[in-house]
């Protein structure tokens, strides 16, 4: 049975660095390209990042370029999205999820993870 599983979350300052994680299993990531979103109270779910099943390689929303990074560890079979110089308007819970070609619509994308929250708080 295909599962993500997201961890990392928490309390962060201004400024300061998360590392989040997408645990897979059911599936290998060799063979799937896994996005990253996140969702703020009130606003809608907003596509952050994808890395490419097949390649690896990582693709972002502009919004958060330069301070966001996707990488995987195929041997563990899990996503990172590392974060720093975070700011009060990162806050949200973030999801992963898997999908056969990156588009940034959350309805292409399936098996989501439950999400992990992230606060930026001074």
């Amino acid at each position: 049975q295909v599962h993500l599983v997201e961890s990392g979350g928490g309390l962060v300052q201004p400024g300061g660095s998360l590392r989040l994680s997408c645990a897979a299993s059911g599936f290998t990531l060799d063979y799937s390209t896994i996005g990253w979103f996140r969702q703020a109270p009130g606003k809608e779910r907003e596509w952050v990042s994808c890395i490419r099943g097949s390649s690896g390689i990582p693709w972002y929303a502009d919004f958060v370029k330069g301070r966001l990074t996707t990488s995987r560890d195929n041997a563990k079979n899990t996503v990172y999205l590392q974060m720093n110089s975070l700011k009060p308007e990162d806050t949200a819970v973030y999801y992963c999820a898997r999908t056969v070609r990156c588009s940034g619509d959350p309805s292409t994308f399936d098996n989501w993870g439950q999400g992990t929250q992230v606060t930026v708080s001074s």
